[in-house]
C-alpha cells in the first residue's frame, strides 16, 4: 500500500526535526515485545529485558499499549514543542491528552488486535480501564513510562542522544546545502520524494495530508529500524519516525585500549571503573570484576558522579551507573573502540 503526503510551499517551510524521548520509549519497548535479540540491539535487549520482567513492565499498561506489531496508540507520541523536548515535557502532554483522543486510539488498537484476543485485544482489562476513565488512568501510564525509562533508556541515553542529535545536525546541514527534497528522499528506502509529494510504501503506516495538519515533523530513532513509523492526528503536523544515521553503532564498545593518560589525572582505580562502564553496571558487579572492595567502588563512583563523569539510575533494589558523554570523550578522544566488555546483569 502506498500513501502520499502532498506539500505546499508552506508545508515545506514548516518541516522540522525533533529528538523525542517518547518515540524512543515506544520503539524500544516494541523491540523488547518482539523478543527478537538479533542485531543491532542484541546487547541492549539482553541487559534490559530481565530488569523489565522483574519490574512487571512486560505485562503492564505500556505492554498493552505497545503491541509487538501493528498500530501504536497515537497519544503516546504528542507533538514536541521544540527540537529537543525532555521526557518530562512529553509526559505532561500525554497526561493532558483529551479523553476523546484516548478512546479513539484505543478503539483503533482493539480493531488492530489479533483475532481471538477479545474485544480489547491482548490488553484486556488494562485498556478497558483506560477507555472508561482516561483522566484517572493516564497519569498511571505516564508513571509506568517513567519507570521504564529509568530501567531501559536512562542509563544509555547519553550514547542514544548523541546519535539522534548528530542525525538532526547532519540532515539540517544537508537541507542548507542541497535542499529539503533531497533530504526527504534519503530518509528510508520506503520513503521517496516525487514531484511535491512524499510517498510512503508501508503496509501498516499511512501518511496523508487530509488526516493531519500542515508541515511535517521528522523524528530520528535508534530503535525504529528496519521500518518507519508515522503519526497523523489532526490538527497536529504529521510525524515520521525514521532510522537515525549510525544507529547500528550505538551499542559498539567505546573504550580505548590505553587509559594511561587518564589514569595519571584521575587515578588508576577511577579510570578502571570508567573503562568498565562501557555499559551500565551496579556497584556489586564493578567490585566483583575490578578487584576493588564494594565500599571503595562506591566512594569512587560518588566522586565520579560529582565530577559529571557517571550518572546513577535505580533498578529495583540496586543502582546502575553509566558513563556520561564527557567521560566517553575523556577515555576515547579520537572515537576509537576497544575490546567488548563482558556481559553483566
Amino acid at each position: 500500500m502506498e500513501s502520499g503526503l502532498v506539500f505546499s510551499a508552506a508545508d515545506l517551510a514548516q518541516t522540522r526535526f525533533a529528538v523525542s524521548p517518547l518515540w524512543e520509549v515506544v520503539t524500544s519497548f516494541r523491540v523488547l515485545a518482539q523478543r527478537s535479540d538479533s542485531a543491532p540491539h542484541q546487547r541492549w535487549a539482553a541487559q534490559v529485558r530481565p530488569r523489565i520482567a522483574r519490574a512487571g513492565l512486560d505485562r503492564g499498561r505500556l505492554a498493552a499499549l505497545v503491541p509487538a506489531d501493528g498500530y501504536l496508540a497515537d497519544f503516546l507520541n504528542p507533538t514536541p514543542d521544540g527540537p529537543f523536548p525532555t521526557l518530562a515535557a512529553e509526559l505532561d502532554a500525554v497526561r493532558r491528552t483529551p479523553a476523546g483522543q484516548v478512546r479513539k486510539d484505543l478503539r483503533k488498537l482493539a480493531l488492530d488486535a489479533r483475532p481471538g484476543a477479545g474485544p480489547w485485544g491482548a490488553g484486556g482489562g488494562v485498556l478497558r480501564a483506560l477507555h472508561d476513565d482516561p483522566v484517572a488512568v493516564l497519569p498511571k501510564v505516564a508513571d509506568e513510562i517513567e519507570v521504564y525509562w529509568e530501567l531501559a533508556l536512562a542509563p544509555y541515553w547519553a550514547r542514544i542522544q548523541k546519535v539522534l542529535e548528530a542525525d538532526v545536525f547532519h540532515r539540517a546541514r544537508q537541507v542548507a546545502e542541497h535542499g529539503s527534497a533531497r533530504v526527504l528522499g534519503e530518509l528510508h528506502e520506503t520513503v521517496r520524494w516525487d514531484d511535491g509529494t512524499l510517498r510512503l510504501v508501508r503496509r501498516h503506516c499511512a501518511l496523508t495530508r487530509d488526516q493531519a495538519g500542515s508541515g511535517l515533523l521528522l523524528v530520528p530513532s535508534v530503535f525504529v529500524w528496519p521500518r518507519v513509523l508515522t503519526r497523523t492526528v489532526h490538527p497536529d503536523p504529521p510525524q515520521l519516525a525514521y532510522p537515525a544515521r549510525g544507529f547500528g553503532a550505538v551499542w559498539e564498545p567505546r573504550t580505548t585500549a590505553s587509559t594511561d593518560a587518564v589514569a595519571a589525572v584521575l587515578g588508576r582505580s577511577r579510570t578502571l571503573l570508567l573503562a568498565a562502564l562501557d555499559t551500565p553496571a551496579s556497584t556489586t558487579w564493578l567490585a566483583a570484576h575490578s578487584g576493588l572492595s564494594a565500599a571503595g567502588v562506591s566512594q569512587h563512583l560518588i566522586a565520579l558522579r560529582n565530577a559529571g563523569l557517571v550518572t546513577a539510575h535505580r533498578s529495583g533494589r540496586s543502582v546502575l551507573y553509566a558513563r556520561t558523554s564527557v567521560a566517553d570523550q575523556l577515555l576515547n578522544p579520537q572515537g576509537l573502540s576497544g575490546p567488548d566488555p563482558p556481559d553483566r546483569p
